[in-house]
């Protein structure tokens, strides 16, 4: 009964050595900046609440010069609609959903899965 115990022992550490780090990767990821739309009409408090939340590596900044992305944020009538911003003015995402915290998530999802500006895409 005690080698059965010690097994499941060994087994519980390593499953947890092995999922923890996969669930600290994105707070660790490269820093992202996004500089907030003149026109959002979402409070960037909020924003900036559920972005610590959802992905602490991305951040709101009011130096347009030192940002990665522009996010315009509209909330009107229960809906909340996110899009971001290329330099350069092209519109390369957006998201519409009840939630301000679902917005936030799809958006954060988005810019953690794009390659970092600049660097070389492959096709």
């Amino acid at each position: 009964m005690t080698l059965k115990k010690s097994f499941i022992l060994a087994f519980a550490v390593l499953f947890l050595a092995c999922v923890v780090p996969v669930g600290s990767a994105q707070s660790q990821g490269r820093q992202i900046r996004l500089v907030l739309s003149r026109r959002s009409t979402v409070d960037p408090v909020e924003i900036t609440k559920h972005l610590s939340q959802k992905c602490p590596n991305v951040t709101l900044t009011t130096n347009s010069k030192k940002s990665d992305y522009m996010l315009f944020a509209g909330g009107w009538s229960g809906d909340y609609r996110f899009m971001i911003i290329a330099h350069g003015g092209d519109m390369i995402y957006s998201t519409e959903t009840a939630l301000l915290s679902n917005a936030v998530k799809d958006v954060c999802h988005f810019l953690n899965t794009q390659p970092a500006p600049g660097a070389p895409q492959t096709y």
